[in-house]
């Protein structure tokens, strides 16, 4: 069994740069702090720490250490407060992760529902695809937000869902979407300045072989992993951008944008992954519920 005092008295040391400072900071001895890492040393079977001038570095094996205790005690030191948020039964905590390329304005409007829900603390996290899914698999993630869905692994034991299956809009500032513009889209996006998101997005790779089919060699002039930042820059006249048609309310908040057209036959689809303990959050199935309204509502695209 790891020993957790070891392992603290470790962190400490690596985040004081030396064993005086750690010590100084856990008002004990160098050489009780000393002897406590050489332990932990000999339990894992490598060397964590060596010289560095006046102070210690990490080796290979210690930076490995660290990254892991990091996350330990950066757990730990919220545990207090989630406790004492779970005895009162006062919050209610929904842990998100949205993968990269999806759209946030199509994102949050799938989040609406439960964002007027007394006491919610909502924890929304961004990373890559198969980062997302372990930490959903380990319980650290309630729901997962992708443009895909997860993959058929029975030792993660996840499943599922499509939200949303929602056609694509383009839009753009008033100066460029004039009714000359509208009346020859989609031929006027070789014309027109277009934003895009990045690779990292399904939708993009949609919309590049809706170009090609199309006949379009549009003139990109910025790609971008965030779709809300991306109507941001269309709104101060960078260009024309495609959003879901989900996100488009979000969208037609902003000052001066306005419908260009629409991409007939793309879709842009945004998948809810859960673990088993998942399935039974009220929140999510709170959200699932109403994506399930939404969808019978709409009706065929």
């Amino acid at each position: 069994m790891l020993n957790y005092r070891h392992l603290h008295y470790f962190w400490v040391v690596t985040k004081e740069g030396g064993f005086a400072r750690a010590a100084e900071r856990l008002d004990m001895a160098v050489q009780t702090i000393s002897a406590q890492v050489r332990e932990l040393e000999k339990a894992l079977g490598h060397q964590l720490l060596k010289p560095a001038g006046r102070g210690v570095t990490l080796t290979e094996a210690g930076q490995a250490a660290f990254a892991r205790a990091e996350e330990i005690f950066q757990l730990g030191q919220g545990l207090p407060d989630e406790v004492r948020e779970a005895a009162s039964g006062k919050v209610a905590r929904l842990s998100v992760g949205f993968s990269d390329g999806i759209s946030k304005l199509a994102a949050h409007a799938l989040l609406e529902p439960v964002l007027v829900t007394a006491n919610l603390r909502l924890v929304c996290h961004e990373g890559e695809f198969e980062q997302l899914l372990g930490e959903l698999a380990l319980h650290h993630l309630d729901l997962v937000l992708a443009g895909q869905a997860a993959p058929r692994n029975p030792n993660l034991r996840l499943s599922s869902e499509r939200l949303v299956d929602a056609p694509v809009d383009w839009y753009g500032p008033a100066h460029l979407v004039g009714k000359a513009a509208r009346d020859r889209f989609p031929q006027c996006l070789d014309e027109l300045p277009v934003l895009l998101p990045t690779g990292h997005s399904a939708l993009r790779t949609t919309l590049d072989h809706w170009f090609e089919t199309q006949g379009l060699r549009p003139r990109i002039v910025g790609e971008f992993e965030d779709s809300a930042l991306l109507a941001v820059f269309a709104a101060r006249g960078l260009g024309v951008f495609p959003v879901s048609r989900l996100g488009a309310d979000d969208v037609g908040l902003m000052r001066g944008l306005r419908r260009l057209g629409r991409s007939e036959g793309v879709k842009d689809e945004i998948h809810a992954i859960r673990s088993r303990r998942g399935q039974h959050h009220p929140l999510v199935q709170q959200l699932l519920a109403a994506a399930a309204a939404r969808r019978e509502a709409a009706g065929p695209a």
